[in-house]
């Protein structure tokens, strides 16, 4: 076989999508299709509390209790295996604490929307840049209690009547009907404790990351997303026309930016 051809066969890529807050593997749908379509091999996952996972996500009050689906999927890799992560929004999160402690089983990771905090929301700036504010658009939020009314929320959801405009603006109504249908509380506690110190050695600046820009974003806003690109610089950005949700406003043109990526990966 040609040796050229080889490096650029997809059969060399397997991708594990990893979704954002109340998401889970079911939003990946269409870039699944595209990417098993061309011969890519494909995992979603759901988080803990996410998708089919049934754990109540007013439980799950650690990071790492609700990373523990990737980071399992991840310890049971054989030894010479590697993947290329894509995070979704919240998802960057996931995908960051996984390149401190998988490092070498991880030959790329690609952030979508998504926070890019080396060490998560260890410091005010890192709350500043990663945190959404989507304040101007009034009260949207539904908080859940689960540890009693005089303690921090334990889960969130973003009320109906304004997930379309806010994460959906630019998607097919189908598509926003969908998933306002399947989403499920996000554990805010377990989020906002998120925070990656890194060990001596640590693999964290050897993977290969890529970023790919949503312009028209209304959660996770542009100068939010420059400013995570600025403070821990990736290999490539890209840049989208599109919402929040590109997997489903812009599935192609985020398929056609993966494989542009993969591309670059060296074997």
């Amino acid at each position: 076989m040609n040796p050229e051809t080889e490096v650029a066969n997809p059969h060399h890529h397997h991708l594990v999508l990893i979704h954002g807050v109340g998401h889970g593997a079911w939003c990946w749908y269409k870039i699944r299709c595209l990417l098993e379509a061309s011969g890519y091999k494909v995992t979603c996952i759901d988080l803990k509390g996410a998708g089919i996972d049934q754990s109540d996500p007013n439980t799950i009050l650690t990071f790492e209790d609700y990373n523990t689906p990737l980071i399992h999927f991840l310890s049971s890799l054989p030894q010479n295996e590697k993947v290329i992560l894509v995070g979704h929004s919240a998802g960057g999160l996931s995908l960051t604490d996984a390149i401190h402690r998988f490092g070498n089983k991880i030959n790329m990771a690609v952030y979508v929307a998504a926070n890019m905090l080396k060490h998560g929301f260890s410091t005010d700036q890192d709350i500043k840049d990663g945190e959404p504010d989507l304040s101007a658009f009034g009260n949207v939020n539904e908080f859940t209690f689960g540890l009693g009314p005089d303690q921090p929320p334990t889960s969130v959801i973003i009320k109906e009547s304004f997930r379309h405009q806010i994460m959906y603006h630019m998607s097919p109504v189908q598509d926003s009907s969908l998933a306002s249908m399947l989403l499920r509380p996000g554990p805010v506690m377990a989020l906002q404790g998120a925070r990656f110190e890194g060990n001596i050695g640590d693999d964290a600046d050897c993977v290969p990351r890529v970023y790919i820009k949503t312009m028209n974003d209304r959660v996770l806003k542009p100068e939010k997303q420059d400013a995570m690109i600025k403070r821990w610089r990736p290999s490539q950005v890209f840049v989208l026309e599109s919402d929040h949700s590109p997997f489903f406003s812009t599935p192609f043109l985020l398929f056609d930016l993966l494989v542009k990526a993969l591309a670059s990966i060296k074997y």
